[in-house]
């Protein structure tokens, strides 16, 4: 028993109670339950998707849309699943728990408000003081104001300024030899000048202390020793402190060695019968690894055993894709083509932008149904069958996807994709572009069976 026959069972219960009780028959009632199912429904959402949004197990909104209570963990739980499931509907929460009380047939329930009476306090005494008294009291404040006031100008201008540097914590340091820049910090006397002289460079980096006496200085780095001179001057006086901090930063120089590259996956003229490609090695003293692709002429392209009815344009070559090397020295690249003939470019690249590169030339042609999903413009709620079976890496409740996000089908026969937002949903086709099928952002299943066009259908 579905869901709306659970729902309509419960409402012609109610109308039947309702009848018992002298309410004429003329005027039916919408139970609860068919108020909840059918503003969800109205929302073109399902249970699961319900779950998702408003934190509460479909197992409950489910026993909610059909009445049954039992299902549910107490009253005080099912009036906050009322309330909650409500909001998210669009209803009238009070209304709606108004509704719930007297199906149940529960009367008005007030609790009762205790008003504990406040504590009478008696007014505390004031403190009087006279003239004379307050008057000798402001003059030993004043006095104590000039005599710390001189006392700090006296210690500020015969003492100059500290500095200190903390990091990096040892006056000579190592760093990774691709650094190219470092963040000095340090303390000093609270509003110093603080001066970062740099050999070769005419004028130092100047700074200055902020209220709790720390500074930060960014300096570049160049390949080797960098030695830096770090000096505080109170701005005020122009006295600076006693010793400079010196400091040296050392930059390792590395021998620069051409990367090695070896390809494992695809091999030389292999031929595919969809464009998911993925291109794998292992490359040694590189850090990364780039693929990209050239158009190299057209390859017959077939959908089971019927050629499409019109040839395909000629493709534009994807972007060119950039994976990190492993510890290792592997590497792995995914890409999508489109029909035709390619020759594939693999670069590894290393230090000092050294490149080792290699080619392969593959063929695509397309067997069955193979559809790529883009999210583009916004997220988007997706369900897909292949073959008229729920694809298992996204679920019979389906999946929420971000935008950006791109997915891979494929099937003998046909493909069912359901968006909850069409207008930013991008398909390609057997490695046709199609674009977005829907314009208004409204949810929408679509059937692909080429060589047919592709149809909307009502399944969910």
């Amino acid at each position: 028993m579905t869901t709306r026959d659970q729902a309509r069972r419960r409402a012609a219960e109610v109308r039947s109670e309702a009848a018992s009780r002298g309410v004429p028959s003329s005027h039916p009632v919408a139970s609860l339950p068919e108020r909840l199912l059918a503003a969800r429904e109205r929302k073109g959402v399902d249970l699961f998707r319900a779950e998702r949004d408003t934190k509460i197990r479909a197992r409950y909104l489910g026993a909610l849309e059909r009445g049954d209570y039992r299902e549910l963990p107490g009253a005080v739980y099912t009036k906050g699943f009322l309330r909650n499931y409500a909001l998210y509907l669009g209803l009238d929460p009070d209304e709606i728990l108004l509704q719930w009380r007297r199906e149940r047939g529960d009367g008005p329930s007030s609790d009762p408000v205790l008003v504990v009476p406040r504590t009478v306090v008696t007014p505390r005494q004031g403190i009087t003081i006279s003239a004379r008294v307050f008057g000798g009291l402001l003059l030993a404040l004043v006095v104590i104001i000039v005599v710390g006031y001189v006392a700090t100008q006296l210690v500020r201008f015969s003492k100059p300024p500290t500095i200190t540097v903390t990091d990096p914590s040892t006056a000579v340091v190592t760093v990774d030899e691709s650094a190219t820049s470092y963040t000095l910090r340090g303390g000093s006397s609270p509003g110093a000048t603080i001066s970062v002289t740099i050999p070769g460079r005419n004028q130092p980096i100047q700074v200055t202390a902020g209220p709790d006496g720390t500074w930060t200085v960014d300096v570049q780095l160049r390949r080797g020793l960098n030695q830096f001179s770090v000096i505080a001057t109170d701005p005020d006086t122009g006295k600076q402190s006693d010793t400079p901090y010196a400091l040296v930063i050392n930059v390792p120089i590395s021998a620069i060695v051409t990367p090695g590259l070896t390809l494992d996956q695809p091999p030389e003229g292999a031929t595919f019968q969809n464009g998911a490609i993925l291109v794998q090695g292992t490359a040694a003293n590189a850090t990364q690894v780039t693929v990209s692709a050239a158009f190299s002429g057209p390859a017959k392209t077939t959908t089971g055993t019927k050629p499409l009815p019109t040839p395909l344009p000629t493709p534009v070559p994807p972007p060119a894709q950039t994976a990190t090397v492993g510890n290792d020295g592997s590497f792995s690249v995914p890409f999508n083509l489109t029909a035709g003939k390619w020759t594939l470019t693999v670069a590894a690249t290393g230090t000092a932008g050294k490149t080792t590169s290699l080619t392969r030339v593959v063929t695509v042609t397309y067997r069955g149904v193979n559809l790529v999903v883009t999210i583009h413009g916004g997220s988007a709620w997706i369900k897909v069958w292949e073959d008229g079976v729920v694809d298992q890496t996204i679920g019979a409740g389906g999946k929420t996807f971000n935008d950006g996000k791109t997915l891979t089908f494929s099937a003998t026969n046909t493909i069912e994709v359901r968006t909850g937002k069409s207008s930013v949903t991008f398909f390609t086709l057997n490695g046709q572009s199609l674009g977005s099928l829907g314009s208004a952002p409204n949810p929408e299943t679509w059937l692909f069976a080429p060589p047919a066009a592709p149809k909307q259908t009502n399944h969910r």
